[in-house]
């Protein structure tokens, strides 16, 4: 079972497990997720909408039953803008996720697959420009409750009380779990709420001059789709103990170099400014993925460069310029 696997990442996620032959069950609310997204799939999957937060429990249970494996992926969550203006929503994470952990547990799911954020991280760590640190597991461990935690906003603390959820279970009840830290994740079937598709909408409807959220120096550690649907499956298939493992792309880029690329890409050229007022986040941002490379033989595969060609060429394939900006696709998920 995907949950919200209508969804951007859980769409190709989907996608990847049919492919390996997976009888696959998707629960989505389509609040944010597309059917279109499952066009690929959609004829080989079992497709139930639900929204996860106002359910029944005993039907969600029942649902969950003669399933092996849930990725758990639904959620409320959006780019910087979106989890900065709707702080409240974000913080129904922390029902789903409860609902579908103990909905699993009583069904008797082998386990769960829970995609967590990097926003779980301490901000203080991620406070200052041009830092070289990268974010380890053991900077925020969800199973050493004796120490401080500390995250982003209501959503990563949501997404963090997610992972302290999960590992009371598997504590509890013997449920088998993993954690998934994801980092910037981009690709094709991204909405504009984030970064990079922001970058790619404002630069298909030719804005000039260009407005960069931001002063343009915050880095991140962008990370291509199907390099995370690759990590989670091999996660699935190997992490039982709710040991968090992080999936980043493993090098930061700042936002003024990810836009002059993607003008590069499509031969665009405008003036630039940059608007420090819109929400940013912290300002530097990019994970320790050795743990991956251990225990999962993981590491990205997809460039910068490639990922971004890729992502533009859907974008373009899908999508007709209305020749103006839209700011309310910049700050709502649909």
């Amino acid at each position: 079972m995907v949950t919200g696997g209508a969804s951007f990442i859980g769409s190709h996620l989907v996608d990847e497990l049919v492919k390996l032959g997976a009888e696959v069950t998707v629960v989505d609310n389509l609040s944010s997720g597309r059917l279109e997204n499952l066009s690929e799939s959609i004829d080989k999957i079992r497709f139930v909408r639900m929204d996860l937060e106002y359910c029944n429990v005993s039907e969600l249970i029942e649902l969950f039953k003669d399933i092996d494996i849930v990725f758990h992926l639904a959620a409320v969550h959006g780019g910087r803008g979106y989890i900065d203006s709707h702080p409240a929503d974000v913080c129904s994470n922390l029902a789903i996720d409860h609902r579908v952990f103990e909905s699993a547990w009583r069904a008797g799911v082998e386990k769960v697959v829970f995609t967590s954020s990097a926003c779980v991280y301490p901000p203080s760590l991620q406070s200052k420009y041009d830092s070289d640190h990268l974010l380890k597991e053991s900077d925020c461990d969800p199973r050493d409750l004796s120490r401080p935690l500390s995250a982003d906003l209501e959503y990563g603390w949501a997404k963090l009380m997610g992972e302290i959820q999960l590992n009371a279970f598997i504590k509890q009840y013997g449920l088998k779990g993993c954690i998934l830290r994801y980092s910037s994740v981009y690709g094709p079937r991204e909405n504009e709420t984030h970064a990079i598709m922001a970058l790619i909408y404002k630069a298909f409807e030719r804005m000039n001059p260009f407005v960069i959220w931001g002063t343009g120096e915050e880095a991140r550690d962008f990370t291509y789709v199907s390099d995370i649907v690759r990590g989670t499956i091999l996660a699935a298939e190997r992490i039982s103990d709710g040991t968090p493992i992080n999936l980043g792309g493993g090098r930061r880029y700042k936002l003024k170099e990810v836009a002059s690329i993607i003008f590069d890409i499509m031969d665009f050229h405008p003036k630039v400014v940059f608007d420090a007022s819109k929400p940013i986040g912290v300002v530097s941002r990019a994970l320790d993925i050795s743990r991956a490379r251990e225990l999962l033989g993981w590491e990205p595969k997809v460039s910068l460069r490639e990922g971004l060609k890729r992502t533009i060429d859907w974008y373009v394939r899908t999508h007709t310029p209305k020749g103006r900006i839209d700011e309310r696709l910049l700050m709502e998920r649909a």
